[in-house]
């Protein structure tokens, strides 16, 4: 955080100055660590078993806040009795079918409920449906059974007991080399600062979720907060650190294949032909929650799309909105355009070329387009890769025979265009434009409206059914200036949404309406233009309001500092410490209140209780803070929504030197993988070959350059700071493999082999795994074929594996070899890396998805652990 966030890291140093502590863990020793109270060293890609140890500890220990747990919580729940857990099927859950490597779910359904479970998880996994999931919630129908006392064998809380019990501190030292006394500091000190009295915060960067079980790292995290409980309350939570200011604004109004405005679900071409069953399926009819209103919310982004043209009779012409036939993610189509199934692209704020894992492949794709445009402020490498790239010096792409046509067009940069950042916090920041953008250069905004309209002037005449969705769009935003540039705060008005008779804005989602009266592109923004003002453009110093600054900027929902606040009051709504006072019940008023915006119904008492036929909001208990669950509660167990199990267990990374030593089963058995001969995998044990790649290898971020490179690269101060591309290794390592402080060595997998100077530093310590030494080394990803300072791109040495629940790539760890020297050039490139490829047998093969059940057979890697018992099930 201090590394790669370090405006937001002053805010840590301030908690530390008043009595905070703070823990790094992390395969590295970075800024953070030296400031940290603790640095915790871990093994890349083995974040699960450490955390499940917390778990453990937690449990065992009976350390968990009991009254927030049995309350708040699923722990109480009864599973079904047809659930058999990865302790009893060698790392899988039951349900799995190997021919399409996903699994059934009904027998990880509430006891009674298994008919919930019948989605296709293997469609789910193509559109990243997870993402859907875990934004409005999975049905739960009727009445759930509960042991409040928690002793029920298949209560939710002793399944996880059952689930954690091997994740002992010597099992987390075996599989994360973390040293024990280490792990049990955290283990000790996060419990202990959490509870009734006080609470603990989980940060985490956004590389936590590029992992094959990524979804999982932090669904474990989540599951440790709800057990101390520390959701909901002040000072607790789970932050997610992200790469850019808007990363959670291209989310909520989406940048994604599969979602639309506000996590309405994109449709599926086979599920939902009608408005009426796609609207069903986000609401779970007979759920409750907020999503009952989704029609209103369906509704209003419609009308907010094609305005009059959008009415009841035609379904607010829904007809005209895509629909998802399978996985058309980033992966599927970089592979798509490599054979010639995509003509044509659009890139704007990306780099793929060297940002994105795979970067062969990438340039590759880009090379077989008819037309690429790119938009930025340098003329970066994902718009030179046919003259200036590793493929031109290989062969592999001639300039002169490249059918890709080019278009660079200047783009204008944050500072000079306005609009809005919607950060981390959920908070919306409107920006004023400080300059004017140089020559040709233009804001997205103008972009894609002018793009539109030109679009739609030459449709002008058109006939032709496919062409109506473009010519009813409501397309008429006002303008101003030399450039005719579109008016932002018209847009944002238009995300807030109003009443189309009198032109209002709305002051809240629950003013929309779902017969057209109403229009609103983005439910969850709407208030941030209530009253006709910029919410968003709000900026009272922090002097002149409450200490939770509800007067600086906007959240989304409704002005909602903290989500699901009403956990931070206990059932009867009462706080659960004046230390720990944020909203409360105030039985005078009648009415919620506190320091913030409470994230309940305001005039709901403690109380209540819906009766037996209440759905939607009626049918959220006085008592129930997670408002957008369909059974009201924190899940810690997940019997639906998750595609890779109900719980989060260990699996090694698809790319690992070492047997999993707590399963069988070797890697996330669901993750999405591309059989194709230009994306192989190194092999793994049980497999053979595993030590032609013995080392592991991570990425993250410098302070002194941003993402890719393509901004930092380009400032002399930036770049004199950071002038090279460099591998950092340890100095056991460097004897090992003969490598010299600020030499050269080069980087090989199965993919693609770079070069890079060498520091040799203590900030990278070997750790023992499972009886092992394993050598960890870190790049940065920051380098590219241009700017003022270059380098090889990090991104080359990794291939195409993805999380199956968002479809996001592993690219956090993998396995390679390190060798001193430089790479070959040209040709022999090639030739070098078939002869890796030949050693580790990765020619036309894929590994095994599927390893439960096999023991050591294959395995080069020594003998594994035996299972729970000599009678493990291995044929599951």
């Amino acid at each position: 955080m201090a590394e790669a966030h370090p405006v937001g890291f002053q805010w840590v140093m301030e908690a530390k100055r008043r009595g905070a502590r703070v823990f790094h863990v992390d395969p590295r020793f970075t800024r953070t660590s030296a400031l940290a109270d603790s640095y915790v060293p871990i093994r890349a890609g083995t974040d699960i078993a450490f955390l499940g140890g917390i778990v453990r500890y937690i449990l065992d220990n009976e350390l968990d806040f009991r009254e927030y747990v049995v309350a708040y919580t699923n722990a109480a729940t009864i599973v079904s009795d047809d659930f058999q857990d990865t302790e009893d099927l060698d790392g899988l859950f039951s349900g799995f079918d190997p021919e399409t490597t996903s699994y059934a779910q009904s027998s990880w359904q509430y006891d009674g409920n298994e008919g919930d479970g019948a989605n296709d998880t293997a469609t789910e996994r193509d559109s990243a449906a997870g993402m859907r999931h875990e934004s409005h919630g999975a049905p739960v129908s009727g009445q759930v059974q509960r042991d409040e006392t928690l002793q029920h064998p298949r209560c939710v809380y002793q399944i996880l007991k059952r689930h954690y019990d091997r994740y002992t501190p010597e099992m987390v030292e075996r599989v994360c080399g973390t040293p024990r006394e280490k792990f049990e500091e955290v283990a000790r000190t996060w419990a202990a600062n959490s509870g009734r009295d006080r609470t603990s915060m989980l940060v985490y960067s956004v590389g936590w979720t590029q992992h094959t079980v990524g979804v999982q790292y932090i669904r474990a995290g989540a599951i440790i907060q709800l057990l101390l409980g520390n959701m909901g309350r002040p000072g607790g939570g789970v932050l997610a650190l992200r790469g850019h200011a808007s990363i959670q604004g291209s989310t909520d109004i989406p940048t994604l294949f599969n979602l639309l405005p506000g996590y309405l679900p994109m449709p599926q071409h086979a599920q939902h032909p009608t408005f009426d069953k796609w609207v069903t399926s986000i609401q779970h009819p007979g759920q409750k929650g907020f999503w009952n209103n989704a029609r209103a919310y369906a509704v209003n982004l419609l009308k907010a799309y094609w305005g009059t043209a959008a009415t009841p009779d035609n379904d607010f012409c829904y007809d005209y909105l895509p629909r998802m036939t399978g996985d058309h993610g980033t992966y599927r189509q970089v592979f798509d355009m490599i054979d010639g199934k995509i003509k044509g692209y659009f890139l704007l704020g990306q780099n793929p070329a060297v940002g994105s894992a795979h970067g062969r492949a990438q340039r590759l794709g880009m090379a077989n387009l008819d037309w690429l445009v790119v938009r930025d402020l340098f003329m970066i490498e994902s718009a030179t890769f046919w003259k200036n790239s590793r493929e031109v010096e290989t062969g592999e792409i001639a300039p002169e025979r490249c059918r890709t046509e080019v278009f660079f067009l200047p783009a204008a940069s944050h500072v000079e265009k306005e609009g809005t950042f919607t950060q981390t916090q959920r908070l919306l920041q409107w920006r004023e434009k400080a300059v004017e953008a140089p020559g040709d250069a233009r804001s997205e905004l103008w972009f894609f409206y002018h793009l539109g309209r030109i679009v739609r002037e030459r449709l002008t005449n058109s006939t032709l059914p496919r062409d109506r969705a473009l010519l009813d769009l409501a397309w008429d935003y006002p303008t101003h200036g030399p450039h005719a540039e579109p008016s932002a705060t018209a847009v944002l008005r238009e995300i807030n949404g109003y009443e189309v008779a009198t032109g209002r804005p709305l002051a809240t989602f629950t003013e929309m309406k779902d017969d057209g009266s109403t229009t609103g592109g983005c439910w969850i923004y709407t208030g941030v233009f209530a009253d006709g003002v910029n919410q968003a453009a709000r900026r009272k110093p922090g002097r002149e309001q409450s200490w939770v600054a509800p007067e600086w900027g906007w959240a989304w929902p409704a002005n909602r500092r903290l989500l699901y606040n009403r956990a931070s009051a206990d059932p009867e709504g009462r706080p659960w410490s004046e230390r720990k006072r944020y909203v409360w019940w105030d039985e005078e008023q009648g009415q919620w209140t506190g320091h913030d915006v409470p994230d309940f119904e305001k005039t709901k008492p403690p109380s209540y209780r819906p009766g037996e036929d209440d759905v939607g909001v009626a049918g959220i208990s006085g008592d129930d803070p997670f408002i957008m669950q369909g059974d009201g509660k924190g899940w810690l167990f997940a019997p639906v929504g998750v595609l890779d199990g109900p719980l989060p267990a260990h699996y090694e990374p698809a790319e690992s030197p070492v047997r999993n030593p707590l399963y069988g089963q070797q890697a996330n058995p669901t993750r999405k993988v591309y059989e194709r001969p230009d994306n192989p995998t190194n092999p793994s044990p049980p497999e053979q070959h595993a030590d032609v790649f013995p080392y592991v290898f991570t990425v993250s971020r410098l302070t002194e350059h941003h993402t890719a490179g393509g901004m930092s690269r380009t400032v002399k101060y930036l770049a004199e700071l950071q002038p090279e591309m460099f591998v950092e290794v340890s100095p056991e390592l460097a004897v090992e493999r003969k490598l010299t402080h600020l030499g050269w060595a080069h980087l090989v997998t199965s993919r693609g082999v770079i070069e890079a100077r060498v520091m040799v530093t203590d900030r990278l310590t070997p750790l023992r795994v499972d009886g092992r030494v394993i050598h960890q080394v870190w790049l940065p990803y920051h380098f590219g074929a241009e700017g003022l300072v270059r380098g090889e791109s990090a991104n080359d040495l990794f291939g195409a594996t993805l999380d199956p629940n968002v479809l996001i790539q592993e690219s956090k760890v993998g396995t390679c070899d390190i060798r001193a020297g430089r790479r070959p050039t040209g040709p022999a490139l090639l030739d070098y890396l078939a002869e890796y490829r030949r050693r580790s047998g990765r020619d036309g093969h894929y590994p095994p998805v599927v390893t439960a059940g096999q023991g050591d057979v294959g395995s080069d890697d020594g003998p594994r652990r035996s299972g729970p018992d000599d009678g493990t099930d291995r044929e599951a």
